[in-house]
């Protein structure tokens, strides 16, 4: 048997950017407006500190005050934080999805590399969920509380990911462990942001109902693999996964019900908008199996899992 797992949070103490784009030790003074805060870390570059920032803002959030009128992509005043989007360390390397190697967890460094490649996807996850929340405007409150929400609980699922690489062996090296960095990847998921930073609509139904519920489908045939290795920390990874999958359901019902919330003011009928937005951007066509509970707890109608294969 293995340890029991504690996903309790990691976070530090943070150093959250002023309205003015100054730093203020601590978690920051709660008149910061929400939706510049946001854009400040989500221009972070450093892992540590981004996280950090997501943590102490959530915290904060309910006491904030909110511009959601402002079209913050014009205010000249913010361009220098514009500019640094999306914030983000010089490594890890991006290449193109297809040059990136198979990962086997049956070797160390393969082992390492599947660790590594889920610490990306949550990575870019606290950025995807960060700039829904500065980059739209005119939507309810609850809409940049629930993003943040979710920027929180990413930032929290890379430090859990990112501490156990740091633990994984490394054979040959002077020094064990590996950090966040050491391996290629590739920038799927801040293409699609990019592809969809001016439509609301296409946002909610490619990144978190596409993209981001791939990894529903995904994670479970993960953790078996994980299980047949079988060593402690190969089960302290499919631990960790359980913690994010199921988090990762709530965020896939965010995704759902704003996708859906959108659709319905535009007059729009859910499964034929989406049919259009994934062919005009180009989204990945999902392939089975798929996670059929889980998707249903996330959200989805059995009209969509129909569509999800070709029914």
């Amino acid at each position: 048997m293995h340890a029991p797992f504690d996903p309790a949070p990691v976070f530090a103490p943070a150093r959250t950017p002023d309205a003015t784009g100054s730093h203020t030790p601590g978690a920051g003074h709660p008149t910061q407006e929400l939706r510049r805060t946001a854009l400040a870390a989500l221009a972070c570059a450093d892992v540590t500190d981004k996280c950090a920032q997501v943590q102490a803002l959530f915290a904060e959030a309910e006491h904030r005050p909110l511009d959601a009128a402002s079209d913050l992509a014009a205010e000249p005043a913010l361009a220098a934080w514009r500019a640094a989007l999306p914030g983000r360390p010089a490594s890890p390397r991006l290449i193109a999805p297809a040059q990136v190697p198979p990962r086997s967890p049956f070797t160390p460094d393969g082992a390492a590399a599947l660790v590594h490649a889920i610490c990306h996807i949550e990575f870019n996850a606290i950025n995807l969920a960060l700039d829904a929340v500065w980059r739209f405007a005119d939507m309810p409150r609850d809409f940049y509380l629930d993003w943040l929400r979710v920027a929180a609980e990413e930032a929290l699922h890379f430090q859990l990911l990112h501490t156990h690489l740091q633990g994984l062996p490394r054979p040959g090296a002077a020094q064990p462990g590996w950090r966040y960095g050491d391996f290629d990847a590739h920038d799927g998921l801040w293409a699609m942001c990019e592809k969809t930073a001016h439509d609301r609509t296409a946002r909610m139904a490619l990144v978190p109902r596409t993209l981001e519920a791939r990894g529903l489908d995904a994670t479970p045939l993960i953790q078996a693999k994980l299980r047949k290795v079988g060593s402690a920390d190969a089960l302290r990874a499919v631990d960790i996964l359980d913690v994010i999958l199921r988090d990762e359901v709530g965020h896939v019902a965010i995704g759902n019900h704003w996708y859906r919330w959108l659709c319905e003011r535009q007059g729009l009928e859910p499964v034929a908008h989406y049919r259009l937005l994934a062919r005009r951007h180009s989204a990945p066509r999902l392939k089975p199996p798929f996670n059929d509970e889980a998707r249903r707890r996330a959200g989805f109608t059995q009209a969509e899992l129909d569509f999800l294969l070709g029914a």
